[in-house]
């Protein structure tokens, strides 16, 4: 308990010492002095009260494997902003208010759900940016949720950016990309998961996931990302 006292309390301090030298500023709107400002914050959070499911207008097919998906926001706006700078940029202050906003969300209208996973960025990517964004963000969540946060998947082939691509080659390229660790195995077989991402497009990337987590045993396999595509 010390130690823990100690390392949280040192990284409390560096963080101080970061907003002092380089103080946040909104994703949403460029104000300084906040991770996400109030205002932006209120786009982030239109989702949190509304039922579970796809509201009216948008597509309510799941992603193969995925017996239920749970979103924050649409991807625009403030919501958009704040995923390519924690993605992209680098500002980590971002996973603790994003990841608390998934659990909100969770908290409201998911079902189910015993441990927490995250879609992997494949090794190379990851040694490019420093960090998995979805890893950070599952982690965060899952300690709102009081759930065990599991590096169950990983990323076998390295793929193009989802972005870039049209639906039926988002689907290709994703393809038997995904497949489970084998020390996570024991942990995943007859558990309900939760597998975490900043944001769904298509739903290839989730279902390529969900598939492995079943083949692996996994009882069911939910999703829950920051933002999804309209």
């Amino acid at each position: 308990m010390e130690r823990r006292w100690r390392r949280d309390g040192h990284d409390g301090a560096v963080r101080s010492i970061v907003d002092l030298l380089l103080p946040p500023r909104c994703p949403g709107c460029g104000i300084e002095g906040a991770v996400i400002c109030a205002t932006c914050l209120v786009s982030l959070r239109r989702r949190l009260g509304e039922p579970a499911g796809a509201p009216i207008g948008l597509p309510v097919a799941l992603p193969a494997g995925i017996v239920q998906l749970e979103w924050c926001s649409a991807f625009t706006g403030p919501a958009r902003s704040a995923i390519h700078a924690l993605k992209y940029d680098g500002e980590r202050r971002l996973v603790e208010p994003l990841g608390a906003l998934m659990a909100e969300r969770w908290r409201r209208a998911g079902v189910g759900g015993e441990i927490v996973a995250h879609v992997p960025v494949h090794e190379r990517r990851l040694r490019e940016r420093g960090f998995d964004q979805a890893a950070l963000l599952a982690a965060a969540a899952a300690a709102h949720l009081r759930l065990s946060a599991i590096p169950a998947l990983e990323r076998r082939a390295a793929t193009d950016a989802q972005h870039a691509l049209g639906r039926a080659a988002r689907a290709r390229n994703v393809g038997n990309a995904f497949g489970i660790r084998p020390a996570a195995v024991g942990r995943v077989r007859g558990r309900w998961v939760i597998v975490v991402d900043d944001v769904m497009t298509t739903g290839a990337t989730l279902a390529g996931c969900a598939s492995a987590l079943l083949d692996a045993g996994a009882l069911a396999v939910s999703a829950l990302t920051v933002a999804r595509e309209r």
